[in-house]
């Protein structure tokens, strides 16, 4: 009986510091053909998209595609005690510079129930009716590994100088989110440009994401996601929603993974991947499916 408690405990231990889900969201700096051509960066970005299940890829600027479909499948290759597909968006932004989101997930821990690409809004041409530069693309995933099992994601990269009122109709886009499906666990994530010169106090205190108490902010403003070391900016950020979620965070485990410093690289050599870190938080894992599964 003893042994058999024990190995319980060992089990569970072992299934708290493996099995967590990690998402992240990581703004690429214009992901295209050049990148994926360029075996040095791929390999770093392989290491750095491997460590997560989930991961929201933002600026994809290429028409073609070949290089998301690339990118996946050279993770595959990488990965082979995992399964990688992706979901993207339409190619978004007012004139000619155009981008995508990518949510980049694990088949074998993840499942895609449905998405929605927040509507460009026609109106007059002014600011007033089309607020984002780029719309949200928004995912609902399913996660049978985790305490919350149903959650959404918006995917969000501002325009910095409308930085500001980007964040605060995201607020709007929650509360569609929650009629269209009925889900409070929403987690709002992407390059907010949310710090130093793109926000003001005066701006924070009139934001309703910002002032809402039922948003968690877990990216203080005093992180940095940026990587060079002339800058201090918390730009990328995760905010949560849903009692259910914010109690599924694992404590300490939100903050920007700082690869120049964990992959040894200089400034010049991470800045090819990347001018910022991703951001990432750990969703605690449901001990019984998984003692049921793996164990």
């Amino acid at each position: 009986m003893r042994t058999a408690v024990l190995l319980l405990v060992v089990g569970l231990c072992v299934l708290d510091a493996t099995s967590a889900l990690k998402i992240c969201a990581f703004n690429v700096q214009s992901f295209g053909e050049s990148k994926a051509n360029n075996r040095k960066v791929m390999g770093i970005l392989l290491k750095i998209l491997s460590r997560c299940d989930l991961c929201l890829i933002q600026e994809v600027r290429d028409s073609k595609g070949a290089a998301i479909k690339a990118l996946v499948k050279d993770l595959n290759r990488y990965d082979k005690s995992n399964t990688y597909s992706y979901v993207e968006s339409e190619r978004l932004g007012r004139k000619s510079y155009k981008e995508q989101y990518v949510y980049l997930y694990r088949t074998n821990v993840l499942t895609v129930k449905e998405h929605y690409q927040y509507p460009k809004l026609e109106g007059d041409g002014t600011n007033e009716t089309d607020v984002f530069s780029r719309e949200p693309f928004i995912v609902r995933f399913h996660s049978p590994t985790t305490l919350v099992k149903d959650f959404v994601l918006i995917g969000q990269h501002t325009c910095p100088k409308n930085a500001m009122k980007e964040i605060n109709e995201l607020h709007t886009v929650f509360k569609g989110i929650y009629q269209k499906w009925k889900i409070e666990n929403v987690m709002i994530l992407g390059d907010l440009n949310a710090a130093c010169s793109y926000v003001t106090i005066k701006g924070w205190k009139a934001n309703r994401l910002r002032s809402d108490p039922k948003f968690r902010w877990l990216i203080g403003d005093d992180q940095d996601t940026t990587v060079r070391e002339k800058t201090h900016c918390a730009y990328d950020r995760i905010i949560v929603h849903g009692r259910e979620i914010i109690s599924g965070i694992v404590p300490g485990s939100a903050q920007p993974f700082n690869f120049k410093e964990n992959f040894h690289l200089t400034e010049e050599e991470a800045l090819k991947v990347s001018d910022h870190f991703p951001v990432e938080v750990d969703l605690k894992p449901n001990h019984r499916y998984l003692l049921r599964n793996e164990l």
